[in-house]
């Protein structure tokens, strides 16, 4: 069975990445989200949680933040011993790493990926111009 991806997150953005995936991606069937809702603690979390990755053989997971809610609670479960990969800072071009990575074979260097994406695009223009005066 191939790796899954479960992505959690303070409020709907887990979803909405997903959804964003699906856009460039086409429709992803091994990434699954747990949303943590305004009305909703961390014991409410865990459920869902649980519920999601209940008959997952190989999963890892991206939590929106680091020390909030979502990545403590997976947190949790990694100190009670579960063997979880738990990434913190999610952003799209990790969950594309993700899902490149599962049609190569290859493991996914999700920080890397993540560092790469983040550019000041004002400084790339700025080259640009450079490079058109010489």
């Amino acid at each position: 069975m191939a790796k899954e991806l479960v992505l959690v997150s303070h409020g709907r953005f887990c979803e909405e990445l997903k959804a964003s995936t699906e856009m460039i991606m086409g429709p992803q069937e091994s990434i699954h989200t747990v949303a943590l809702l305004p009305e909703e603690g961390p014991e409410d979390f865990t459920a869902k949680f649980e519920a999601t990755v209940q008959g997952l053989e190989d999963y890892i997971v991206f939590a929106d933040l680091l020390g909030g809610t979502p990545c403590n609670t997976v947190s949790r479960l990694i100190l009670e011993g579960r063997a979880i990969d738990l990434y913190a800072g999610m952003n799209l071009p990790m969950v594309i790493e993700f899902i490149n990575s599962s049609l190569t074979g290859n493991e996914g260097d999700y920080p890397e990926r993540a560092k790469e994406s983040i550019v000041k695009v004002n400084d790339l223009l700025s080259n640009l111009d450079d490079d058109e005066d010489e």
